[in-house]
């Protein structure tokens, strides 16, 4: 005879339980981190409801945000998951950082590092490799732009300066803030860092274009070379 396996549905929990119905009366700030999970992911696997499975997968990766760089793949393969909910997690995360890039009514406005660091924390802190993006910015500091810029070593032999304001003097922007990410998830500058920063300044004021700040994002922490007067010197 052929075994037969349970599959756990949000709905063979008890009503008072249910993330969903809960979502609705409550409202989704509600909810833990798990039980946002489970709504998305809807069936558990045998002997494991579907709120289980999430804080099984939240702990395996210590967080939404460790899950959020674990690649597409090695998501996949945990038990319960499969591509189908691997998928359905990472556009999830994706779209709630696209959302941090969208204002309806205005365009996000940067007063401080901490500001430049929140808009691409989430993204850039995931990263497999290095990335030089560009925060374009008005006269008024609200974001014209994030555009990508670079991929791979930030140093001061690959990364051709120009290319840094190319969007930005299309743009007629005013000024710019530099932000690369390091994958070990240590912030720390390295001497290519400083170098590049020293460049890119220069390039700036040879095009009346203010280089606001160069940041480097680790794993929930940034630093900002502005800051430290590293590569900001006149």
């Amino acid at each position: 005879m052929r075994e037969q396996t349970t599959t756990y549905r949000i709905t063979d929990m008890a009503t008072s339980e249910r993330p969903r119905e809960r979502l609705a009366q409550l409202g989704a700030q509600s909810l833990s981190t798990a039980e946002l999970l489970a709504i998305l992911m809807r069936v558990g696997v045998a002997g494991e409801n579907v709120v289980q499975l999430a804080t099984r997968l939240l702990n395996s990766y210590k967080g939404i945000s460790g899950l959020h760089r674990a690649p597409f793949e090695e998501v996949c393969e945990i038990h319960g998951i499969g591509q189908a909910k691997a998928a359905q997690i990472k556009a999830a995360l994706e779209l709630g950082h696209r959302l941090t890039l969208e204002a309806p009514d205005e365009l996000p406005s940067i007063h401080s590092p901490a500001d430049a660091a929140a808009l691409v924390q989430f993204h850039m802190s995931a990263l497999e490799q290095e990335e030089l993006q560009v925060i374009i910015l008005d006269v008024r500091n609200h974001v014209l732009r994030v555009e990508p810029v670079y991929r791979g070593s930030v140093n001061t032999s690959q990364v051709r300066v120009g290319e840094v304001f190319k969007e930005a003097v299309r743009r007629n922007a005013t000024s710019i803030i530099v932000v690369h990410n390091h994958p070990s998830g240590d912030p720390t500058p390295s001497p290519d860092d400083v170098a590049i920063t020293r460049q890119i300044v220069a390039a700036g004021k040879l095009l009346d274009i203010q280089v606001l700040d160069h940041l480097v994002i680790g794993l929930n922490r940034f630093i900002s070379l502005k800051e430290r007067g590293l590569g900001f010197n006149a």
